[in-house]
């Protein structure tokens, strides 16, 4: 085993990069918006993160967030992530929407 291996071993070395892809969940709908959980896979930790969602003057608008936050398994990063969708709205409202990204 090379130098190099060992590193990549320590560092990570790219070889997970389809583990990263977020599977979406089922969306939610919570006061007029859609929130669909997408947490992503990061070496079997999962990173909450999402989609908001709403049709605004017939245009369908969507919002994805990353954060932080990290779970252990998939199950509780999915609640994470509807919880923390549900503060962005709670917090910003249709604003959320006026922007590029939360």
């Amino acid at each position: 085993m090379g130098l190099g291996t060992i590193l990549g071993k320590i560092f990570g070395n790219g070889d997970n990069k389809a583990s990263a892809v977020a599977t979406a969940e089922e969306a939610v709908e919570y006061k007029g918006v859609m929130i669909t959980a997408a947490p992503i896979n990061e070496g079997g930790q999962f990173r909450t993160a999402g989609t908001i969602s709403k049709e605004i003057d017939g245009e369908q608008r969507s919002v994805q967030f990353v954060r932080a936050d990290i779970n252990s398994d998939r199950q509780s990063a999915v609640a994470h992530s509807e919880r923390k969708a549900q503060q962005i709205v709670d917090e910003q409202g249709d604003a959320i929407f006026k922007r590029d990204n939360v």
